[in-house]
């Protein structure tokens, strides 16, 4: 469990960063700057109290001082700045979506697929996968009706397999799609909820989260035969910011290729509506959550070709945020139009950073793509983070930019270019 003192000083912080929100303007609370105060916020910047690497948080203030508003409308209909997040290791450390499945799988939430049929669970399945799935999770239960995937560790296990895009005998499990726009594993974890209600899922991920709050940092499960992750946490740093940049009036939103259901339940506790949360959607029938996904851009409901991954991130931001339809929504906006400020961790978040004006401030997980991109730094507006909590180590190599860090649409590797077209060098990782 979480010792009670770190406990009530999680909460205390958040409970301060609340407060600070609704009083805004009215308490002067940033912190003294000296000689810098004209580029710190005189509403509020962040909590000199909370680590951050190198420069990162005196850059951050000075994005905030410069380009927000105390007591702005927080809307970019009416003019606003926006701040994107990415949820998963991003606002967190460790992934909601995961600690969702595993407790769903824990305690046998998985339902049969209709007809008994895993390829009805994604239209991307390879049939080597879908027979594994068969084989191991059986035919005994009834279409419709929970697998008893607590018990049965065969099929728990080539579930959890299958997430992770192969087959527990190493086949590839989904084939034939987009790199840049889809991703089946992540849009399974959606699927293979279909049949249950959004409000069953939202339940679920309550759940869930609970357990994951008070599992010690980096507690294990089992689930199957496999020694999972038990602990999720909000980073400090990250529930700072995003309060800042709140009361100095930015738009602030999530971007995740999470299940939306399940990040509205863990962005509410961060004071986001569901309207500023986007995220992998289901489509949705009389309450009850499909197998298929709601698309974007010229891609219709239920082809299921697109989730928030890469450029299916920018093109469900300038759908939902901007009201750009059709396949514009894959095109970046106008540099006036687009986000001033994003935070990411992963390739799956490259164009979105990508498309931030101001500052983009990556988390250090190891990505060749994206750590090739931001330690080029080549317009000077990437900051590089170490994970706040539990850091990964160095990357062993240099990142190979120039041979095949990026990976196409059709999954094809290659070298990683700047937007002049040229070839970005081996990056060595130094910030970890």
């Amino acid at each position: 469990m979480k010792s009670p003192s770190a406990r009530s000083m999680w909460m205390g912080s958040l409970s301060l960063s609340i407060s600070l929100l609704v009083a805004a303007c009215t308490s002067g609370g940033g912190e003294a700057a000296g000689p810098q105060v004209a580029e710190v916020s005189s509403c509020r910047s962040l909590d000199s109290n909370l680590e951050w690497y190198g420069d990162n948080r005196q850059e951050l203030d000075q994005l905030i001082a410069r380009d927000g508003e105390c007591g702005g409308s927080g809307d970019v209909t009416e003019g606003a700045p926006l701040a994107l997040f990415d949820w998963d290791n991003t606002v967190v450390k460790n992934d909601i979506s995961y600690a969702t499945v595993y407790w769903m799988i824990k305690n046998d939430k998985i339902l049969q697929p209709p007809d008994r049929d895993w390829t009805a669970t994604s239209r991307y399945m390879t049939a080597e996968a879908a027979s594994a799935l068969s084989a191991a999770c059986g035919g005994d239960v009834e279409p419709g009706q929970p697998l008893p995937t607590g018990t049965d560790l065969d099929c728990a296990d080539e579930i959890l397999a299958v997430l992770e895009g192969e087959t527990a005998a190493g086949e590839p499990a989904f084939g034939a799609y987009d790199h840049r726009r889809n991703d089946p594993s992540y849009a399974w974890f959606v699927q293979i909820m279909g049949g249950h209600s959004v409000q069953d899922i939202t339940d679920f991920a309550r759940s869930a989260r609970t357990e994951n709050l008070a599992a010690t940092l980096g507690a294990e499960q089992t689930v199957g035969t496999h020694r999972v992750d038990a602990s999720v946490r909000y980073y400090p740093q990250m529930v700072d910011l995003i309060d800042t940049l709140r009361v100095n009036g930015f738009d602030v939103r999530i971007i995740s290729a999470s299940a939306e259901p399940i990040v509205r339940v863990w962005a509410e506790e961060l004071g986001f509506e569901p309207d500023r949360v986007m995220g992998v959607r289901p489509v949705i029938d009389n309450g009850i959550i499909t197998r298929h996904l709601v698309g974007c851009g010229d891609v219709p409901d239920g082809e299921d070709g697109v989730v928030p991954t890469v450029d299916g991130k920018r093109c469900q931001v300038n759908q939902v945020v901007f009201g750009v339809t059709g396949a514009d929504a894959f095109a970046p906006l106008p540099a006036e139009e687009r986000q001033v400020f994003a935070a990411g961790d992963t390739g799956t978040d490259v164009t979105f950073l990508g498309d931030a004006t101001g500052a983009r401030l990556v988390i250090n997980r190891n990505n060749p793509e994206l750590m090739c991109k931001a330690y080029d730094n080549s317009d000077g507006k990437w900051l590089i983070n170490p994970m706040f909590l539990e850091p990964n180590a160095q990357a062993p190599q240099p990142y190979p930019c120039s041979s095949t860090a990026f990976v196409d649409a059709n999954g094809t590797e290659g070298p990683v270019h700047r937007a002049d077209g040229s070839v970005i060098e081996d990056q060595v990782d130094s910030i970890y």
